[in-house]
């Protein structure tokens, strides 16, 4: 079966986002070391999205901890399989879709990106925020636990993960709003 034929679920599935990772380029993870990583961490039916580090796996039985715990096993197994450490992050594919559904019909869609970390919320009309985010010509314009939306002043640009990284002063991965459009129009029956 095609994966584009199979159904996919909003409530059971999840979107993992792989931080730094660039598949087919030299001294970064192809796309069998994470499906094999996702294998590893008991999920044989996870599957990439573009090139990005982006994996969608079933975890509707898991519960959003359950499936923390499959993407942080997943991250060891890649770790020990190929020697490369990366952080990940993830959250429902109906959690996405919301955050999705609420971007993508705005006029600049093209210049917003999801930045996904693991610093709690990012208060967008606070000083330091407004001000951390005008400093890389981009504003916070939606925010909740672990995930903030910017706003990018030019278009491809892409500023997300360096505000929300100094902002939390932990790691971040970006995807742009169209980006996310294409996958959870695939991955949505």
């Amino acid at each position: 079966m095609e994966v584009r034929d199979r159904p996919y679920d909003r409530a059971v599935h999840h979107v993992a986002f792989i931080r730094n990772v660039n598949q087919g380029q030299r001294g970064q993870p192809s796309t069998a070391d994470l499906v094999v990583a996702f294998a590893d961490a008991g999920c044989a039916d996870a599957v990439t999205f573009q090139s990005n580090g982006t994996i969608v796996f079933p975890a509707g039985t898991l519960g959003a901890d359950g499936a923390d715990a499959v993407i942080a096993d997943a991250l060891v197994a890649l770790a020990t399989r190929s020697g490369l450490e990366r952080e990940g992050f993830g959250m429902p594919l109906s959690t996405l879709g919301a955050i999705v559904d609420a971007h993508a019909g705005e006029p600049d869609a093209h210049r917003r990106e999801l930045t996904l970390h693991s610093g709690g919320v990012v208060e967008i009309t606070d000083p330091d925020v407004v001000r951390e985010a005008a400093h890389r010509r981009c504003r916070v314009v939606d925010a909740g636990l672990g995930w903030a939306v910017l706003l990018n002043e030019r278009d491809r640009e892409s500023n997300g993960t360096p505000v929300v990284e100094r902002l939390t002063g932990g790691p971040a991965t970006s995807r742009g709003i169209p980006t996310l459009v294409r996958l959870v129009d695939r991955f949505s029956r």
